[in-house]
């Protein structure tokens, strides 16, 4: 029997497998590769389903051979399936890297216990993508979000069981907002189907628990992506998080938040609802802007550089909304396209902090003085990642920030266009702290001593630095696959 008609099952199926496996086995070289092993036939099978959506169109896989809207269904359009290769993607780099870093991070009594969390976390982040049922994204998000909980928890450092209590706190409030609205709009149309659902609001569209529906999802929403200023949770969580663990939720947690939250207001709602009749794209714009000037400003004065690029990404989340408030193929393109370019660039970020915290003893500004001289590789690998925040031709976020940048133009905001480059040098600022101390400031003297950095840990983290340039120059992949997302979604319901 040929496998390929339940791929879509399998994306889920094969890292939640995994999760148990790594628990039995518990031998922490066993776990890790049942975990490796999953992650990469995640990708394969993410890899294969954009290719099966690009050459035949979107895939509608009924679970249990059940008719949607009746039975639970699997869905894969060009959207879904783009999201699907930047998480398993990243769990297939980020999962090499975790061998050694948590070596140095995790008591090693509980590496099995990391990857088990881990291919939760997958399991769920890859479920809310993939499927065509509200209800089932309220359920992997809970997945997702327990596993992560964990994850953050192993910390070495105390103040990590402090961050993961406030992600648990804030996380839970978010996810009740979540069940709340798809319970409202399950209540109007009798169906937990969302092209069923977007079909059936058209007859009730615009009475109050459709709208409360559509206010309690934003919110809840928002919470998980670190929408300013319901980001709170996201700095402790990435400053305290084993490495491995910060490079992961960095590039896949928040963007997925983000692809349920364009799913909800333009799939399900409809762009006529969400902005024609109400004044979202506004609330969405103040919003954006709020967080790209604040968070950028604050990141500016940090003196932990895990702490530093955790301000900047909700700066960069900023950016991400802000392309969704346009309402336009161009402004959700230039959002699409930043999800992933950001998820690629922030990724490796913290992949080269956490070896600069193996070496150096920490990730201070303290810390890493004279790190160019000491690190060459993994300063330059920083900088030009520090470029790609920027927006530097050449670079991934160069792409992201010009088709924003066009996007404002379609609407003749001339002044949201110097907005943008304004955030922009605020980025360099916070870059040029970490450039500052590692290539003008003496190398510490107790750096002799350093332990060698491994393998495993450089090559995955290089990868993602080589991406970050190579999405720069090459968007056959990144904006061809935007661009026909944007238009699926501006075209509205199914």
């Amino acid at each position: 029997m040929s496998l390929v008609p339940h791929l879509p099952a399998l994306q889920v199926v094969v890292p939640l497998l995994a999760a148990p496996l790594t628990v039995l086995l518990r031998r922490r070289s066993v776990a890790f590769a049942v975990a490796l092993a999953a992650s990469w036939v995640a990708l394969a099978i993410a890899l294969l389903l954009w290719l099966r959506v690009a050459d035949g169109g979107t895939i509608s896989y009924a679970i249990g051979n059940w008719p949607p809207p009746w039975g639970i269904e699997y869905r894969v359009d060009r959207l879904s399936a783009f999201v699907l290769v930047l998480i398993s993607g990243i769990a297939a780099a980020v999962l090499p890297y975790s061998r050694a870093s948590i070596e140095a991070e995790v008591p090693s009594q509980q590496h099995y216990l990391f990857y088990t969390m881990f291919v939760l976390c997958l399991a769920g982040l890859l479920g809310i993508t993939i499927t065509g049922d509200a209800f089932n994204i309220f359920v992997f998000l809970e997945i997702s979000s327990l596993s992560t909980y964990v994850l953050i928890a192993l910390g070495r450092d105390r103040r990590a069981l402090v961050a993961s209590y406030q992600y648990l706190i804030m996380g839970t409030i978010g996810a009740t907002f979540i069940v709340i609205g798809i319970g409202l709009l399950y209540l109007m149309t009798g169906t937990l189907n969302l092209a069923d659902m977007a079909h059936r609001l058209a007859d009730v569209e615009g009475t109050r628990p459709v709208l409360a529906a559509l206010a309690f999802l934003t919110v809840g929403i928002s919470l998980k992506l670190a929408l300013f200023p319901l980001h709170q949770w996201l700095p402790n969580a990435y400053t305290y998080a084993p490495s491995a663990v910060s490079a992961f939720l960095a590039a896949t947690a928040t963007k997925v938040a983000v692809y349920v939250l364009l799913r909800f207001c333009f799939t399900v709602f409809g762009q006529a609802q969400v902005f024609s009749k109400l004044p979202m794209s506004e609330m969405m714009l103040l919003l954006a802007l709020s967080g790209m000037f604040v968070a950028s400003t604050v990141a500016i004065f940090q003196t932990d550089l895990k702490r530093l690029f955790a301000y900047s990404s909700v700066a960069q989340i900023g950016y991400i909304i802000l392309g969704l408030s346009f309402g336009s193929v161009t402004g959700l393109t230039a959002t699409v396209v930043h999800l992933f370019n950001h998820a690629v660039t922030k990724g490796a970020i913290f992949m080269l902090l956490g070896m600069a915290a193996y070496t150096m003893g920490g990730v201070s500004l303290a810390r890493v003085q004279g790190m160019g001289r000491h690190m060459p590789l993994t300063a330059f690998g920083l900088v030009v990642c520090g470029l790609s925040l920027i927006g530097v031709p050449g670079t991934a976020g160069f792409v992201s920030k010009w088709y924003l940048v066009l996007a404002a133009l379609e609407k003749g905001q001339w002044w949201l266009v110097m907005l943008i480059l304004l955030s922009s040098l605020l980025a360099v600022v916070y870059v040029w702290r970490f450039v500052e101390a590692a290539y003008f400031r003496e190398p510490r003297k107790d750096l002799v001593t350093a332990p060698a950095l491994p393998w495993s840990m450089r090559v995955p983290a290089m990868l993602l630095v080589a991406a970050t340039v190579y999405f720069g120059l090459d968007t056959s992949f990144t904006v061809e696959s935007a661009a026909r997302a944007a238009e699926l979604l501006i075209g509205g319901r199914p």
